[in-house]
């Protein structure tokens, strides 16, 4: 069993950058492949970024490629999301989420934990 807890959100204006955290507790972090999925007010959530359990496969939906940037340390059971170049359409409730079944993936049910998400706020 892991908990997830993300933080870093807020109010940005466009073209700022921002870096989201999500701690992890319980279990073993470096068996957990990561992911971040995103919100937007009435629309479904959708997938932002993923990164393996050791760090070296990572990937991003088309439309963060070359702004965004994911990362973790393991020693510090911590995977990041560096936001750059943020647009009006990033804004979200970003939700870090975490799974151990399988290879690293963009899709939703293939993570089973699930942090109660951060607010990012981008004006134009």
């Amino acid at each position: 069993q892991v908990q997830l807890v993300e933080s870093g959100g807020g109010l940005v204006q466009a073209g700022d950058s921002l870096r989201l955290s999500c701690a992890a507790s319980g279990g073993s972090f470096n068996t957990y492949f990561m992911a971040w999925f995103r919100q937007a007010p009435g629309l479904e959530r959708e997938f932002v970024a993923a990164i393996s359990r050791t760090g070296g496969v990572f990937f991003y939906t088309p439309s963060v490629q070359g702004r965004f940037e994911i990362s973790r340390d393991n020693a510090k059971y911590t995977v990041y999301l560096q936001m750059g170049s943020l647009q009006p359409q990033d804004t979200a409730v970003y939700y870090c989420a975490a799974g151990n079944r399988g290879e690293v993936s963009e899709r939703e049910d293939a993570y089973r934990w699930w942090g109660p998400g951060t607010q990012v706020t981008v004006s134009s």
